[in-house]
């Protein structure tokens, strides 16, 4: 069983990002993403602004083992989870919608963290306002078409009440059990993961947004709890 890690890392690092392009072109003006002629700049400042989430380190380690994934793998990882296992969504999910749903769902973690979901102390309340306000100001370096367009998916999302966004949390709810039981349950003794906390806690939003991954998933999970107590 994989020993314990140090704690997620709680925002992206100070460096790089809108920021670092700035510094990179010097002469040219900070875009306006409400003036259209600055609209591909304003979008190509929040694509490197983007780039912090690789920054982010998530409690997950990667599947071999050797370090911690950042919160960039696994947006992208979750995103490919949609494509793959397409054919177990409800007739109602729109995948591209998925897709896209998932490869913009944690870039407030740039800002507001990762925060596990078995971790100790943890403010959902502090948290939610301070994903909100980063929300706010991710999207809001977008033209403001495209940046509401973006946060009313990211706001479906958080919301989970569209098959979408339901198959979408399943999602990136059973990415991180398959990867903890790829390395032998990796953060789950630190954290003090029990089969009980891991079905009321994740077990249920898989359920219910893709029963047939709960099906596969629940009993080779309770399987390693059972053999490692």
């Amino acid at each position: 069983m994989s020993g314990p890690d140090p704690e997620p890392t709680p925002t992206a690092t100070t460096t790089g990002g809108a920021a670092a392009l700035a510094q990179a072109t010097p002469g040219f003006p900070a875009p306006d993403p409400h003036t259209p002629q600055d609209a591909l700049s304003a979008r190509m400042a929040f694509l490197a602004e983007a780039d912090r989430l690789k920054t982010v380190l998530r409690a997950s380690l990667l599947s071999d083992g050797s370090r911690r994934e950042n919160s960039g793998e696994h947006s992208w990882h979750v995103a490919l989870y949609a494509l793959v296992l397409a054919d177990h969504a409800g007739p109602e999910v729109d995948i591209d919608r998925v897709i896209r749903m998932l490869l913009i769902h944690d870039l407030v973690e740039i800002d507001a963290g990762d925060h596990p979901i078995h971790g100790h102390n943890h403010d959902a309340a502090a948290q939610e306002l301070a994903e909100r306000a980063a929300a706010t100001r991710l999207f809001g370096m977008l033209p403001p078409a495209q940046g509401a367009a973006l946060r009313a998916l990211w706001d479906e999302f958080e919301a989970a009440e569209t098959p979408s966004a339901q198959f979408a949390k399943s999602l990136d709810r059973v990415q991180p059990v398959v990867q903890n039981l790829v390395v032998d349950g990796g953060p789950w003794e630190r954290f003090g993961v029990t089969w009980d906390k891991l079905a009321q806690r994740v077990g249920r939003p898989i359920a219910r947004g893709a029963p047939a991954l709960w099906d596969w998933v629940a009993p080779r999970v309770r399987a390693w709890f059972d053999r490692n107590g």
